[in-house]
């Protein structure tokens, strides 16, 4: 693995703070399906299916990550690094904001 590699994982460790069990649980709810772009006539959003790979990711040994994982990984550790400085003023519980970050498996609740 290349230090690059290596820096991606490490990064994606600190933007990633829900766990396979917590992500796969949150697509199935009716919040996390309400918010995100749908593009080209999709029923998904993007966010939707990258909390789908995301769970894969987290569900896999390292040795086992191809470079698609990593180009994912490094897509994740954008989306939330970006998202993240949007924060809303007030109580963020019940905010698309909130259900979008979560659905790249970051939830802004926790740490």
């Amino acid at each position: 693995m290349s230090d690059d590699d290596q820096q991606t994982r490490a990064d994606f460790d600190d933007a990633v703070n829900m766990t396979a069990s917590e992500l796969r649980k949150w697509l199935d709810t009716d919040e996390s399906k309400s918010v995100g772009q749908k593009s080209g006539g999709a029923t998904e959003s993007t966010g939707h299916e990258s909390g789908r790979h995301i769970v894969r990711i987290l569900g896999k040994e390292q040795a086992d990550f191809t470079d698609d994982d990593y180009t994912h990984m490094r897509k994740v550790v954008g989306y939330v690094s970006r998202h993240s400085k949007q924060r809303p003023h007030g109580d963020v519980h019940d905010t698309p904001w909130r259900y979008s970050l979560m659905n790249w498996g970051h939830d802004p609740e926790k740490r």
